[in-house]
């Protein structure tokens, strides 16, 4: 063969080698312009599978969250449906297990005949009373119930607690056969948000984007209530099956269907490659093995999580004992699970049931009125009933049964039903039962102990006179009309004379029978229709009626005052008793109960002041001195806030000299009106008051400073004599609070009376005037010889002076016998070495002859009134006194 035919044929092996190649590439090219037509179709293919994948478990856990929570409610209603008279304890203990659960219901309320009576959790206890029919918003899905007798799953609605939920209402029939009849409904609240998170509806890396309609559980007509609108970006659909309706699923990818550009041009690019790469098929592939596995792992998640929700339905389904079972009304034939061929004793196995084997268990007490209910309530596509079923081995189980007819077109029509041992229910409501009854016996005790005690807390356990919180109802329920309709009331506010020394001497034992005698003697002398009351301690009031002029009332008083003067004996010993009684009437209508009350007290007192052993009627001039006195207390207590209490000084002088040797400090009320008030119109209240000792105190820290300011400007006053009460000597505090003021010795005196240190058995008052001597503190016997002051006292107190009290002073004039009594006292006093001071020295005359019988000091208007510091310290500075002389 020559080269030209060697070349030729070369070239045509090269050409005859390409043509396949080309071929080839073509195809490929071919192939790939195909397959990059069908990579858009096939990506979104892939995406909706995605996508139905995710919809599928978001449906099945909707489904199994609100098949669940449907379930642990039925148990509830079933109870109710079986114990009618729950009561809301009861019912809270069987609520509180439904909550222990892992579920999403919020709340349970039960309404009978339409109105809230129970709910739980208790802080929803402000829905109690809502009646349904009232609200216009719930009353379509209430009415309903009430209308098919069967579960409605209503929302999401607006709740009345805050927030939104689903609301289940169950039909409640009491009674079985045809005793049935409506008792009520039983509302579950399931929690939106929490079945939504429960559900992965919102899950952050959820790759899809969901929409819900069915509003009220109406599908695909109802309306939307979660999500956009998706109808328009053509979204995978599921249907959630509800327990009476369904809700439509509407779902697309997050982002849209659109594929990405970029990828779509990078396949394009890879084909195109590929087209010259015998490796392409290897790659495309390998590519589409990864794929398949990465699928086969979500199919795995999903799986998984199928299971799990599918566990969690078994568990509620297990917890609360329920057993489903189907029956096939054209063939009879019936399927039991395992937890219904359990609970009637047969094997777990999967063999079709007939109705004679249902009939053969049912308890032959309960078979015939069982058929008939059955045949009876089918009919109406809704069957529910209570039964008792008997073992093989004797044993006796209650069976709750709940059933509905479902009817697809082109098919035999099938009963679907659960069934439940209520066994333990029916126990714990004999048990409840059995409880109420013995609460109810219970509660009868109470009763009779309520009304004991009542009796006791209105009446006095010694004498079983009314006491005074039912004299206070008493007056009030008389209060508009008067005292039984007649237009008055009169009261009587008794008070025992000597009741406290007869306690005190003779023991609370006699004591109480002096208040036992007293009540006597009051129901005695009052009318069976009087009211008589001890009011506490030995008062007593007696409530009748005001007649017109008060003679009765007076009568009676006066013969409960003769009453109680005579004797009353006690093991023995004579006992006499009185009693003090004020009275108080008033007339017409609206009449003031507590004022008059307060009136009678007052009368009280002023019987007590008169002498006892009598009675006084309360009048406007008595309450005029009532008020003027409290007022005059309530004057004393601000000036004591207000520093309103003043020293007066009156100077003492000696005898012989004429010099000052001291003042004597006296107490002085700057009353803002009425200017200076005297001890005589303000002691008597200040003692009620409890208050001379605070004012002693201010004008002794008076007396001192402006001693001090004496001193200081030049002027000789020695010392100050301020007088000091015996409530003040009571003081266990006086002698270290005078201890702190570091007074210098002789520069003060405190003038006693006489009663202060006759008083030989207050051991407190003699330590405390012994503690004052050694303090540097001189003390003196004020107004003496108008007491009862005996020469012993006078040795044992040893007093630094006498005060020789003016009525004594002022007759020695023209009486030359009481100049010679004041020349004995002088002579006892200086035999003693005490000084002797007279005051009340209203002459000149006075003053020589006082001195002249041995007076030490003179005191009195023939020298000096009192005066204020500032007076008295021009006084000093003038010595106008000694002029006078």
């Amino acid at each position: 063969m020559n080269t030209a035919e060697t070349d030729r044929q070369r070239t045509d092996g090269r050409r005859t080698t390409w043509v396949p190649v080309l071929l080839a590439l073509l195809m490929v090219t071919a192939a790939g312009f195909f397959i990059d037509r069908q990579s858009h179709s096939i990506s979104e293919q892939r995406m909706r599978a995605d996508v139905l994948g995710q919809l599928s478990i978001i449906r099945a856990k909707l489904e199994g969250n609100i098949a669940s929570d449907i379930q642990l409610v039925r148990g509830l209603v079933s109870t109710i449906s079986s114990q009618p008279d729950l009561s809301q304890e009861q019912f809270q203990v069987l609520a509180a297990h439904l909550f222990e659960e892992e579920s999403q219901l919020r709340s349970i309320s039960v309404a009978p005949d339409l109105v809230i009576a129970m709910t739980y959790p208790p802080n929803q206890t402000r829905n109690i009373g809502f009646d349904y029919r009232t609200s216009p918003g719930q009353w379509d899905a209430v009415k309903e119930v009430v209308d098919t007798g069967r579960l409605v799953l209503a929302g999401p609605v607006d709740l009345i607690q805050g927030g939104k939920g689903f609301i289940g209402r169950f039909p409640i029939y009491k009674g079985t056969g045809e005793d049935r009849s409506f008792w009520g409904i039983a509302a579950a609240v399931i929690d939106i948000d929490r079945l939504y998170r429960d559900s992965g509806l919102y899950d952050p890396d959820l790759p899809i984007e969901i929409a819900i309609t069915g509003h009220d559980s109406k599908g695909g007509d109802g309306a939307l209530f979660y999500g956009r609108d998706l109808s328009a970006e053509n979204p995978i659909l599921a249907d959630v099956a509800l327990p009476t309706g369904s809700w439509q699923l509407s779902a697309i990818p997050r982002g849209g269907w659109a594929p990405d550009g970029l990828t779509q041009w990078l396949l394009r690019g890879l084909i195109v490659l590929a087209g010259g790469l015998v490796i392409l098929p290897i790659f495309t592939t390998r590519r589409m093995v990864e794929q398949r596995y990465r699928h086969i792992g979500q199919l795995r998640v999903r799986e998984r999580e199928l299971a799990a929700l599918t566990d969690r339905l078994n568990l509620a389904l297990q917890t609360s004992q329920v057993g489903i079972w189907e029956l096939d009304l054209d063939s009879g034939a019936e399927y039991w699970d395992a937890r219904t061929n359990e609970l009637y004793g047969l094997p777990a196995d999967a063999a079709p049931r007939t109705y004679e084997q249902w009939r053969a268990i049912v308890h032959p007490d309960d078979l015939e009125k069982s058929e008939a209910e059955f045949k009876r309530m089918i009919a109406t596509g809704h069957y529910e009933a209570v039964y008792r079923i008997r073992l093989d081995d004797g044993t006796v189980r209650h069976v709750r049964s709940i059933a509905m007819v479902k009817k697809v077109p082109g098919e035999s029509d099938r009963v679907l039903g659960v069934n439940w041992d209520i066994t333990r229910d029916v126990a714990l409501n004999e048990d409840l039962r059995r409880a109420h009854q013995l609460t109810e016996a219970r509660n009868a005790e109470l009763e009779t102990a309520k009304i004991r005690i009542e009796h006791n807390a209105l009446h006095d356990s010694l004498t079983g006179l009314p006491n005074r919180r039912f004299l206070d109802e008493k007056l009030q329920e008389h209060s508009e009309n008067g005292y039984m309709g007649s237009g008055g009331i009169a009261l009587l506010h008794i008070d025992l004379d000597r009741f406290k020394q007869i306690n005190d001497t003779l023991g609370h034992a006699a004591g109480d029978a002096m208040l036992i005698h007293a009540s006597e003697v009051l129901r005695a002398n009052c009318k069976p229709t009087d009211f008589v009351a001890r009011i506490g301690g030995d008062e007593f009031v007696v409530m009748l009626e005001a007649d017109a002029d008060d003679a009765s009332v007076a009568c009676l008083a006066d013969s409960i005052v003769q009453a109680m003067r005579k004797p009353a004996l006690h093991e023995g010993h004579e006992c006499r008793i009185g009693v003090s009684v004020g009275l108080a009437t008033a007339r017409g209508t609206d009449i003031d109960v507590k004022q008059l009350l307060i009136n009678a007290d007052i009368a009280l007192y002023r019987a007590k002041g008169r002498g006892r052993n009598r009675y006084e009627f309360f009048s406007a001039a008595l309450q005029a001195e009532v008020i003027d006195t409290k007022r005059s207390a309530d004057e004393i207590l601000k000036a004591l806030d207000t520093n309103a209490f003043i020293a007066f000084y009156q100077p003492q002088f000696d005898a012989h000299t004429l010099d000052v040797v001291g003042v004597e400090a006296l107490a002085r009320w700057n009353h803002p009106t009425e200017g200076i008030k005297t001890p005589d119109r303000f002691l008597n209240i200040a003692e009620e008051l409890s208050v001379v000792a605070s004012i002693d105190r201010i004008v002794l820290d008076q007396a001192l400073r402006d001693l001090d300011r004496w001193q200081a400007m030049g002027l000789n006053v020695p010392r100050a004599s301020v007088n000091v009460s015996q409530r003040r000597l009571h003081d266990e505090d006086l002698v270290q609070s005078l201890r702190e003021l570091r007074i210098e010795p002789g520069r003060i005196a405190f003038e006693l009376v006489e009663s202060i240190y006759l008083d030989e058995s207050d051991g407190l008052v003699g330590w405390n005037i012994d503690r004052i001597k050694e303090l540097g503190i001189d003390i003196e016997i004020d107004d003496f010889g108008t007491g009862y002051a005996s020469i012993v006292s006078l040795q044992k107190l040893h007093p630094r002076r006498l005060k020789i009290d003016r009525q004594l002073v002022d007759p020695i004039l023209t009486e030359p016998a009481q100049r010679r009594l004041l020349a004995s006292i002088v002579d006892i006093g200086k035999s003693m070495g005490i000084e002797i001071v007279a005051e009340g020295v209203e002459t000149r005359e006075h003053a020589a002859i006082l001195r002249d019988l041995g007076c030490d000091i003179l005191q009195g208007y023939a020298f000096a009134r009192p005066m204020d510091c500032d007076s008295l310290e021009v006084f000093l500075r003038q010595e106008s006194w000694r002029s006078a002389s």
